[in-house]
């Protein structure tokens, strides 16, 4: 059995989960030629639906995410990647998980939940003209 089938799906769904905690960190995509990336480099690399390009995890705000394990599932159309996060935080709203918002069921009201640990200001300020556009991953 090879890795995903990127023939039913050209982008599909990566998650990545803090390889010491278990901690759910983000859900991104990638490409053939990001996943390729990630298993030769050992730093997970997706594709930024936004832009329209490869994306390596942290190449504007340093928090890289370093490969620890892959994961595939069932049907070959999702990963599980385990990674290091260097730097603290996976979000670029510079909480340490995309999932710092959480929602009460009984009344769907959202709440922040956790530290964050840098201002998106300050990281991405200067980098692009759309720097502080939240960038969908």
């Amino acid at each position: 059995m090879d890795g995903p089938d990127f023939e039913k799906n050209a982008l599909i769904p990566v998650v990545a989960q803090d390889a010491r905690t278990g901690d759910v960190l983000m859900l991104a995509y990638m490409n053939g030629e990001a996943y390729d990336e990630t298993l030769r480099t050992g730093r997970v690399c997706y594709f930024s639906r936004s832009r329209n390009r490869l994306w390596r995890k942290g190449e504007e705000s340093g928090n890289i995410q370093e490969l620890r394990e892959v994961f595939l599932d069932c049907d070959r159309d999702t990963l599980l990647v385990k990674v290091e996060q260097v730097g603290g935080a996976a979000c670029h709203e510079g909480f340490r998980s995309c999932f710092f918002r959480r929602v009460d069921p009984a009344t769907g009201r959202v709440d922040v939940v956790g530290d964050r640990l840098f201002d998106p200001a300050d990281v991405y300020a200067n980098k692009s003209p759309n720097a502080n556009k939240p960038a969908s991953r």
